[in-house]
């Protein structure tokens, strides 16, 4: 979906996004995009394979500039979570031990409370291949799983991020149904407005002679009220209404001109004569 506008507010913040040992480039970049997309922005590589920084990172992470510029890159997870106070750690596989699991809803919640609170988060994600170990998931306080096809539960680090990316920016919202691109509430256009629409279609109507009889006039009129009453418009939405039902006019009038003021067809003579 094409939806970047640099004219808009960039969100950014938000908990810190752990990539332990990724080995391709892309995946970091897509990363950067899934975070860009959900209003985070504090990426933390630990030991890259590639190094950093990274030009297919950069042109896969598709102009989220500002995570990728600001990435930082450790040796260890344990310099990379050193200032952080809570921290999840992502598995799709059953671990031993005892360590609370949470569900990507929960987690998300979690991670805004405690945002919103003062302290700092972050979530580690492993490994392409093998994801994280049992000893860095240890680090951790928590665990966050995803609820998944259980005969196929590996996801792909860029797919793990969105997830979570998604989780926490719908932590935010006052109504989960809440959308960013929201349409602009319109006032309903006042009376007067709404009646001079009226007069404009009866008068158009009228005069094409919709109306077969006196009879049924008024309660076409009051179907018809009824159903331009219905939506609600606003005044400019009545204004646009208007043009199209004048410009409309103006057209059938000129064709009822035009046929009035046609010519008769010649007589044609085509008895036998004689010829030149």
């Amino acid at each position: 979906m094409a939806g970047t506008d640099r004219k808009r507010e960039l969100i950014t913040g938000g908990p810190a996004i752990i990539l332990v040992e990724p080995q391709l480039g892309e995946n970091i970049g897509m990363v950067a995009r899934a975070m860009a997309n959900f209003g985070l922005s504090n990426l933390r590589i630990v030991n890259p394979r590639d190094g950093w920084p990274n030009e297919k990172a950069i042109s896969a992470a598709s102009r989220a500039d500002h995570v990728i510029e600001t990435a930082r890159v450790y040796q260890t997870i344990e310099e990379a979570m050193a200032d952080l106070n809570f921290v999840y750690a992502t598995t799709a596989r059953s671990r031993d031990g005892h360590k609370p699991v949470r569900g990507p809803v929960e987690a998300g919640e979690t991670l805004r409370a405690r945002e919103n609170s003062g302290e700092r988060t972050g979530i580690l994600f492993g490994r392409e291949r093998i994801g994280l170990r049992n000893w860095e998931v240890g680090l951790a306080d928590e665990i966050v799983t995803f609820p998944v096809n259980p005969a196929y539960a590996s996801l792909n680090i860029a797919q793990a991020v969105l997830l979570m990316s998604y989780e926490w920016m719908k932590s935010g919202l006052s109504d989960p149904r809440e959308t960013a691109f929201a349409a602009r509430e319109l006032a309903p256009a006042p009376k007067s407005d709404l009646h001079g629409l009226f007069a404009q279609i009866e008068e158009g109507l009228d005069a094409r002679g919709y109306f077969r009889s006196e009879d049924k006039r008024m309660k076409a009129i009051d179907n018809l009220r009824a159903v331009l009453t219905r939506p609600g418009f606003s005044t400019d939405e009545i204004s646009v209404l208007r043009g199209v039902i004048a410009s409309l006019d103006r057209f059938g009038r000129k064709d009822e001109r035009r046929g009035s003021q046609g010519s008769s067809p010649e007589m044609i003579d085509d008895s036998p004569g004689e010829q030149a």
